[in-house]
């Protein structure tokens, strides 16, 4: 069995997965397993991945179903201790796996950690805005703006999956923003402040180019957390009070957009959770 699981989620992009690939061949750790879910791809996406042969396990869904039921059924597949992400248009210097393992070693405790990452935006290297910086430990309350631990970067032990569930397939985007604060909630985040991840970004097919309104997705799953009673008092009035700002940006818009009925709807969202405690995820 081994220590950690590698799972690479790809669709379409023949022309990196292979080098995401070979970056985790490469690692000075080499307890692992890797695990690429082509996820529909209608690309040479497979026939680039032949070389690795044995080196990697190769899975194909035959449709399109998205990054997170990709990420699921590595999950699923997986027989590790530990699992790591990566995307299929990120890669990882040679040391990032072995250094996250020692810290964990270290520190009994600990189900997750993550390191820095450069960023390339268009074939140059960018600095991440303040509101970008990753903390370390009790994540939770910052992680309530914007998502805060990178796919990419994180390892993590593979029973809190047990505790806090999989990705939400039914989220088009944010899947990650969703997973982490039902993670952040309950544990520590670490930080192991070093670059080890290389992620490239401002290309075609970045989810967050794909979808506008983002803050949609966000507001669903905090409404989610919110609803699922995990959360202490004070985890919880945060967590309201992000979900108002959220909805007054998203409500505008809509409103802004001509969406008036949607839009007031947001608006409101706030308050009738307050109100009933809990709200309908299929109204979101």
């Amino acid at each position: 069995m081994p220590e950690v699981s590698v799972i690479i989620p790809t669709y379409n992009r023949s022309g990196s997965v292979v080098r995401a690939v070979q970056s985790v061949l490469d690692q000075s750790f080499k307890d692992l397993e890797i695990i690429v879910v082509d996820d529909g791809s209608t690309d040479d996406t497979e026939g680039r991945l032949v070389p690795c042969g044995a080196s990697i396990k190769y899975m194909r869904q035959p449709t399109n179903r998205g990054v997170s039921a990709a990420r699921n059924k590595g999950i699923e597949n997986s027989s590790g201790t530990w699992i790591a992400f990566l995307d299929s248009d990120d890669y990882w210097l040679k040391e990032k796996l072995h250094v996250q393992m020692e810290f964990l070693s270290q520190a009994p405790d600990a189900v997750a950690c993550q390191t820095e990452e450069i960023w390339i935006r268009r074939g140059r290297r960018v600095n991440p805005k303040e509101i970008h910086k990753k903390p370390s430990g009790e994540i939770f309350q910052r992680s309530l703006r914007l998502c805060l631990v990178s796919p990419s970067s994180v390892i993590l032990k593979r029973s809190v999956f047990d505790e806090v569930g999989l990705f939400d397939e039914t989220l088009e985007a944010a899947e990650d923003y969703d997973l982490w604060l039902r993670i952040s909630c309950r544990y520590p985040v670490y930080l192991i402040d070093r670059e080890f991840v290389v992620k490239e970004g401002g290309h075609e097919g970045q989810l967050s180019r794909k979808h506008t309104g983002m803050d949609r997705f966000r507001v669903k799953a905090l409404a989610k957390l919110i609803n699922s009673g995990v959360l202490s008092a004070d985890q919880e009035a945060a967590a309201l009070e992000e979900l108002a700002v959220k909805c007054t940006i998203y409500g505008n818009g809509c409103i802004k957009r001509g969406r008036q009925e949607e839009g007031y709807f947001y608006l409101s969202l706030p308050e009738r959770i307050k109100e009933e405690g809990k709200i309908s995820l299929n109204q979101v």
